[in-house]
């Protein structure tokens, strides 16, 4: 059905109809008579080797090539015409395998060819062989003019840029078949994406430096090849400058007088960091001065001499002055010379000297007999103690508590229970104070043992208060008695972040209110006859110097409880927040500990085998409980081990409640999730005057390297204006990641056309690129008087901010005393603490539990760290009560016990 060429040739007999070169569409017709010697009648041609595209580049002819295999003939066919039979350059060989016929065929096109159909559609070619059987067509080949234009569409441009910003340059290569290839130059060197991960190209030939860095600061061009050219954008100068930042002030001077009225300075430095690249320098002054006042010293002078005593048995008499006229003061020389003046003297008492050893000895007797008298009391006395120390803490007896507490009172829940024990605390206890070693050694990984001294001493005799919990009024009294200890000067000043108690072998709580930190001491951990005084504090980011390294980040608040290097017979339990998507494959988490020396130290790692009985932890979603024997300095860090770890952040907006000017401010603050972060904001924003903006988002921030970027949008135009310059706003990836700079927030400024203008409705969008985004809907009147306390986020916990004794806890003392002796004991059929761990989701720290002298306890305590103040006791009873089913000498705990 093919078209036959012209003057197309067939070994045997054949009938031609000849026909004109360049008719298109002409058929012919051909009869085979004889088919060529060799050839297979029952085979069409298949083709070896058919044409493909080709570029002509400049004048050059461009060859087009195909074989075939049975074939008698080949011709090449090109936009519908027949290629002259003299274009065709043939070549006869023999399939060796097959012994078939094989033929080659070749054409040249040149640009001229191809220059006469250009604009009306695109030059192909496509070969078409015969054999005896009949035809077949190869693909067709597209033949095309190669070019690149000169100019590109697009060109970076020079910019500067602040370093860990940022930057993209864009490139469009100039128009050209093949499309161009693109590449950049960074001062004349290949830049290679695959040898610096900071830097990639976008798939619209775009260069894209992640955060740029100082080494940046260079001219970058971009190049655009093909066949047929190369191409050079015109250079782009990138200058990475670094704004200059303050150094902590020095400290100050001496005073400029060494007595009277003077002046004392400090100075700070523009090096942190130095400005660089054109910069900007710091503002402020570098030299502070202050006026200062020095003491004059006054030297000590004598006062007159006293009158000289009577003459004594041994013929001797005194006088006395003192150095206090007037006394040495502000440095001032003491007096110099005797105090005491003695002489010889004679008298009556005096000769009768002699009679005197006799009324000696009688004094000396009466010495004796008041010192067995003494030494007896002091017995008695010891004997009392100990009798008083050996009852069993659940005896129910006025007793127990003599020293500490008033007699303890039994309130049974019903009429038929009388084994509730409620011990209320007695604010009439000698207090007590720390005075142990800060830092005690520790020889080896075995657990540290308590010194057989008392930990504390009494603070002086008589009666004093117990200071069980924290009223403002105490505060000044506990700052001013934590202020003696070497260790102060490391916590905050004042009493807003902390809480503080005094605590004996009964156990308590101490809370930091709104901020999910609080530290539970549970029963016995403090020895018997002893009295601590505890704090527990949350520290500001910014006063606590935490160091991080590589992929390093801060996921929790930094809490210390104290005083540091007391050591407990039970462990304590310290729960804080945290805000970290926690799972093994994407982080690395560890607790660390300050110690004495001020250097931070890994002490637990998450999901490892403990390498200290000292430390445990227990991550849940949004908080740690920290399991401690030791009270110290801690906080969580992780390290991400994959660009999928993930850190919770809390977007939160505000705005002035009132906005006299014209101008008004919209702030976005971006915190880590956690509610101690979130109570300093409000607190912040309480004192600028400022009102919540909907409800907080929760925005998962990933380890991608890339920025957090702030837009706002649908502003009504005739309403207001943005004065942003730029179309969004971005806080640098490692300031958020770091998680060291807590208060991050941008602000979007925003002008009234109109003074009567009172609604503003807009949307925020918070999102990381290439990465998860939240939007707010902003819809408010700023003319309405929103009172700060109509947003202000309630109080979390309830209660005072320290408990003692039993009301610190959920679980009545002589039920967990039951529980304790119930199934500290293996079990029959497994009916143990093992069954309960189980029932309550621990069963993954049942190792940690088996470590402890009584695994119920831990278990017990830890219930009653995360479930205060609003624990549910009666699933804790069924569980108990499911245990003991277990095993018929088990007790079951029912609910109106609990």
């Amino acid at each position: 059905g093919e078209g036959l060429p012209p003057r197309a040739a067939f070994a045997g007999t054949v009938v031609l109809k000849p026909w004109a070169r360049g008719s298109m569409g002409a058929q012919q017709s051909a009869t085979v008579a004889n088919p060529v010697s060799g050839a297979s009648p029952d085979l069409l041609p298949h083709f070896q080797l058919e044409p493909e595209d080709v570029y002509i580049v400049k004048n050059k002819a461009v060859s087009l090539a195909c074989r075939a295999t049975p074939a008698t003939q080949i011709y090449f066919k090109c936009n519908g015409e027949w290629v002259h039979q003299g274009d065709h350059v043939t070549q006869h060989s023999t399939d060796r395998g097959t012994g078939l016929p094989v033929m080659e065929v070749r054409i040249e096109v040149t640009r001229q060819q191809v220059e006469k159909i250009f604009g009306l559609e695109e030059y192909w070619c496509q070969c078409v062989a015969w054999s005896s059987s009949g035809t077949t067509k190869s693909q067709k080949a597209f033949v095309r003019i190669a070019y690149l234009r000169k100019n590109f569409e697009q060109e970076p441009t020079a910019r500067e840029v602040s370093i860990e910003q940022g930057i993209v340059l864009p490139c469009r290569p100039p128009e050209g078949i093949p499309p161009a290839e693109v590449e950049w130059l960074r001062n004349e060197e290949l830049v290679d994406p695959a040898l610096d991960a900071n830097v990639y190209v976008t798939p619209e030939h775009s260069l894209v430096l992640r955060q740029a860095r100082l080494a940046d600061t260079a001219n970058y061009t971009c190049v655009a090849k093909n066949i047929v050219a190369r191409r050079r954008s015109a250079s782009a100068a990138i200058t990475v400058y670094v704004n200059g930042g303050w150094s902590t002030w020095t400290q100050w001077s001496g005073c400029s007088t060494s007595c009277g009225r003077g002046w004392q300075k400090r100075s700070r430095t523009c090096t942190n960091p130095t400005p660089l690249n054109g910069g900007a320098f710091c503002e402020g002054q570098n030299v502070q001065k202050t006026a200062c006042t020095t003491l004059c010293p006054v030297d000590g002078a004598w006062s007159e001499w006293s009158k000289w005593s009577v003459c004594g048995a041994e013929c001797t008499h005194w006088r006395s002055r003192e150095c206090s006229e007037p006394a040495p003061r502000n440095g001032g020389q003491e007096c110099h010379g005797p105090e005491l003046d003695t002489r010889n003297c004679t008298s009556e008492l005096c000769s009768h000297a002699a009679s005197g050893a006799e009324d000696v000895a009688l004094y000396v007797g009466l010495v004796a007999v008041a010192v067995c008298l003494v030494l007896l009391l002091l017995v008695g006395v010891l004997v009392y103690c100990r009798k008083k120390g050996g009852l069993d803490a659940d005896v129910a007896d006025s007793s127990i508590l003599t020293a500490g507490f008033q007699p303890v009172s039994i309130k049974p829940s019903k009429a038929d229970n009388p084994s509730l024990l409620t011990i209320q605390p007695d604010l009439s206890t000698a207090t007590m104070t720390y005075q142990g070693s800060l830092c005690p050694r520790q020889d080896g990984p075995a657990k540290l043992q308590l010194p057989n001294g008392h930990l504390l001493s009494p603070l002086g005799t008589g009666r004093h208060t117990l200071h069980h919990s924290s009223p403002a009024a105490e505060g000044a009294d506990f700052v001013a008695r934590l202020s003696t200890q070497s260790y102060f000067r490391s916590l905050p000043r004042g009493t807003t972040n902390m809480a503080y108690g005094t605590f004996n072998f009964l156990g308590g709580r101490l809370m930091i209110p709104n901020t999910g930190i609080s530290l539970l001491i549970p029963p016995d951990a403090i020895p018997r006859g002893k009295i601590y005084e505890v704090y527990l504090t949350l520290h500001k980011q910014e006063d606590v110097r935490l160091p991080l390294a590589g992929c390093q980040t801060l996921l929790s608040p930094i809490v210390s409880c104290g005083p540091p290097g007391v050591l407990l017979t039970r462990p304590a339990i310290l729960a804080m927040g945290h805000c970290v998507e926690a799972s093994a494959e994407n982080w690395s988490i560890r607790l660390k500990k300050q110690s004495c020396e001020g250097t931070w130290e890994d002490v637990l790692q998450l999901g490892a085998e403990p390498c200290t009985e000292l430390y445990y932890c227990q991550l849940e979603a949004q908080a740690c409980y920290v399991f401690t024997e030791q009270l110290g300095r801690f906080a969580l860090v992780g390290e991400s081990l994959s660009m999928a770890a993930s850190k919770r952040l809390k977007l939160v907006l505000f705005a002035p409640a009132a906005c006299p000017s014209l101008e008004y401010n919209i702030r976005v603050y971006c915190l880590s999730d956690t509610q101690d972060v979130l109570k300093e904001v409000i607190q912040l924003e309480k004192q600028l005057g400022g009102q919540l903006i909907g409800a907080p988002r929760v925005l998962h921030f990933k380890d991608s390297y890339h920025n957090l970027r702030l837009s706002i949008h649908d502003m009504p135009s005739s309403l207001w204006k943005s004065k942003l310059l730029a179309s969004y706003q971005e806080i640098p990836f490692y300031h958020i990641w770091s998680g060291l700079q807590p208060f991050l927030h941008c602000t979007f400024t925003l002008e009234r056309l109109s003074p009567s203008t009172c609604e503003l409705a807009c949307k925020i969008w918070v999102w990381q690129v290439e990465g998860d985004g939240q939007s707010f809907t902003v819809n408010f009147n700023i003319a309405k008087d929103t009172r700060f306390s109509d947003w202000l986020v309630p109080d979390s916990e309830v209660g005072a901010p320290a408990l003692v004794g039993p009301s610190a806890f959920k679980i009545p003392f002589l039920i967990r005393q039951k529980i304790i002796s119930s199934l500290d004991p293996p079990g029959t059929r497994g009916a143990d603490w093992r069954t309960l761990a189980q029932k309550l989701n621990l069963d993954s720290h049942l190792s940690f539990f088996a470590s402890k002298p009584s695994p119920t306890a831990m278990i017990l305590n830890l219930w009653e760290a995360r479930h205060f103040p609003n624990g549910n006791l009666s699933q804790l009873a069924a569980a108990v009560a499911e245990v003991g089913k277990q095993d018929g000498a088990l007790f079951a705990v029912s609910e109106a016990e609990c």
